[in-house]
């Protein structure tokens, strides 16, 4: 008798140890914060160093459109120096100096097709920035909801390893008192390692899931955090046709490319332009000893030997190079929309299953074989067959939940955004 005392002793102290040393370092810790999915999104779109980048890029192209715009400087030049007149009659001696002034002018096609360039990538870095900010949407609602579920999957451990302690005191009276066979305290001990072993599982997950979604934040949630609130609810009226259309009309990523294209284009035809080479104009003083004068100029450059041929090679490959990548982009899409809305489906549709009739099954089972085995009627083994299938019940239906709105975040990242 004293034996079955000592594992049942040895099993709950063991337990109750390791939950006093998490106590007394939580209690060592700062108070946890909450955060909603709103508060979260919020602080990432701040915070994180993907929007920063983005931002960075849309001011670099910003930049380069006022250097598109501005025109040549003229260059001024100067020379100085002490001459004279080698006649002994006329002993001339002056300061002789030349001023040369000098002004490119660029060929208005090269310089508009510059300027349009320019434009375009600026719009496409403003595209950019609004696709930065739907990928980190999704990206912090998928790290969100798997901290969630993560959450209630800890919950779930911490529920059941406190019914299987109830379960293994309730056993510990019975073989005391000779109604039980002690071979079902070895079971029931053996059960308590099994939960004990499924909560620290699902503490190490939920710590996984606590750390990505920090990263995602941009680290603005602090160290000590939890999350709140309820995976997605289930939404009607998403056709698969119409969201393909708002995709590959409407998706960030898509006007980008676009942009990309349009940039390209005008980035050919400036080097096309270019083949007209630029002109100066230029205007001299000179004055030395016994001389004066004032003259005007052109500078031409003459495009004999070369004309931008590879330069016109390498912005003609860079076009269809972009117009590849644009094509590549819209099939993706396509395929993603398509993936993540039948996902959405099945997990919808695995939702339903529990909500019909599943979910009150397992806890029926569960409350039959409980009083069946109060009653003498079960066996342990029952009890502990009907809990197991009772927790993975509810936790395929969190799952289940926690698929759906993960679907649901990265589908509207392929569509761009959901009406």
């Amino acid at each position: 008798m004293i034996q079955y005392r000592l594992i049942v002793v040895f099993a709950l102290s063991g337990l109750a140890g390791v939950g006093l040393s998490a106590d007394m370092a939580c209690r060592a810790e700062q108070p946890i914060r909450l955060y909603s999915l709103t508060e979260t999104l919020t602080l990432a779109l701040t915070h994180s160093p993907l929007v920063n980048g983005a931002e960075a890029l849309l001011e670099e192209h910003q930049g380069r459109r006022v250097a598109a715009a501005a025109y040549a400087n003229p260059t001024v030049s100067g020379m100085v120096g002490r001459g004279s007149i080698r006649d002994p009659r006329t002993g001339v001696a002056i300061a002789e100096r030349t001023i040369t002034l000098q002004q490119p002018l660029e060929w208005p096609g090269k310089r508009e097709a510059r300027q349009r360039a320019a434009d375009a990538g600026v719009s496409g870095a403003l595209a950019g920035l609004e696709e930065t900010k739907v990928v980190l949407t999704a990206e912090v609602k998928t790290a969100f909801f798997q901290l969630l579920f993560a959450q209630q999957d800890a919950q779930l451990a911490g529920d059941n390893l406190t019914t299987v302690e109830d379960l293994v005191r309730l056993i510990t009276a019975r073989v005391e008192t000779k109604e039980s066979p002690k071979f079902e305290l070895i079971k029931a001990t053996v059960e308590l390692q099994k939960a004990q072993k499924d909560l620290a599982r699902a503490e190490n997950a939920q710590l996984v899931a606590r750390t990505n979604l920090n990263r995602v934040t941009g680290k603005a949630l602090g160290e000590s955090f939890s999350v709140q609130g309820e995976f997605e609810p289930i939404r009607s009226g998403l056709d698969l046709a119409a969201l393909t259309e708002q995709a590959l009309g409407r998706h960030p990523t898509i006007r980008r490319q676009e942009k990309a294209v349009e940039q390209a284009h005008f980035a050919l035809e400036r080097e096309r332009a270019a083949r007209i080479p630029n002109i100066a104009v230029i205007g001299q003083y000179h004055r030395e000893a016994g001389d004066e004068s004032v003259v005007a100029g052109l500078s031409v450059p003459v495009p004999l030997w070369y004309r931008q041929q590879g330069e016109i090679g390498t912005a003609m490959g860079m076009h269809h190079r972009a117009q590849a990548e644009q094509v590549r982009i819209q099939q993706e899409l396509e395929q993603a929309v398509m993936q993540h809305f039948q996902a959405m489906r099945t997990a919808q549709r695995q939702i339903q299953v529990f909500e019909k009739g599943l979910l009150y099954q397992a806890k029926e089972a569960l409350e039959i074989a409980r009083f069946s085995f109060r009653n003498g009627a079960a066996s342990l083994l029952e009890v502990i067959d009907a809990q197991r299938v009772h927790r993975q019940t509810l936790l395929e239906f969190a799952q289940a939940h926690a698929d759906y709105s993960l679907a649901l975040a990265r589908l509207e990242q392929a569509v761009g955004g959901l009406p």
